[in-house]
């Protein structure tokens, strides 16, 4: 059988996943996980999709960055993969095609989910020079509170009788968040 998985770090990269889903259709996935939340979050559909898969099965993702975090979880879970007996393909990498049925697969697989790493990490270290740069210039504001922006709706779904995670749900924001509104006190107009 033929698994896919895509992943979106947000709800608002809609276009991505659907072309995702798109590829792992054409490729013959009978079965595809998707989900959209960040990488450093909980995926559970890639969790799903690892508790599913079966011997001889093959596992599908568009890309490597919608897998793994790291070289050290790409390992992990190709280690996962194989204890199953289960292959791993990437359609776009590097503009060619990788599989792990093949030693010569498994080895630029190795490669490169290092090498997509180390890119990471120094886009992290630019990005966090840039900030630092911006806020001495006093151009950085931050990312705007989300939630925040949403107390009206919150209070308002809560006086209607909506739980906290409901709320969360619907708005799609953290419970946490939810909670810390609720809490505080009223705002002035209310």
């Amino acid at each position: 059988m033929i698994i896919g998985y895509a992943r979106t770090s947000t709800a608002e990269q809609e276009a991505g996943l659907q072309s995702q889903l798109r590829d792992l259709r054409a490729t013959g996935c009978t079965k595809v996980f998707s989900e959209q939340v960040s990488s450093v979050g909980a995926r559970s559909e890639l969790k799903a999709a690892m508790e599913f898969v079966r011997e001889g099965d093959t596992l599908v993702v568009t890309k490597l960055d919608r897998l793994a975090r790291s070289t050290a979880h790409l390992l992990s879970l190709i280690e996962h993969l194989e204890k199953k007996g289960v292959a791993l393909r990437i359609l776009d990498f590097g503009g060619g095609e990788v599989d792990t049925r093949s030693p010569s697969g498994k080895m630029l697989l190795t490669v490169f989910g290092a090498m997509a790493e180390f890119e990471r990490s120094t886009m992290l270290v630019r990005q966090r020079e840039g900030i630092a740069a911006a806020k001495v210039a006093g151009k950085y504001k931050g990312r705007a509170p989300t939630a925040q922006r949403r107390e009206n709706e919150i209070r308002t779904l809560r006086a209607t009788g909506v739980g906290a995670s409901e709320i969360a749900r619907q708005l799609g924001i953290g419970r946490a968040s939810v909670y810390r509104i609720l809490s505080s006190s009223q705002s002035p107009l209310g």
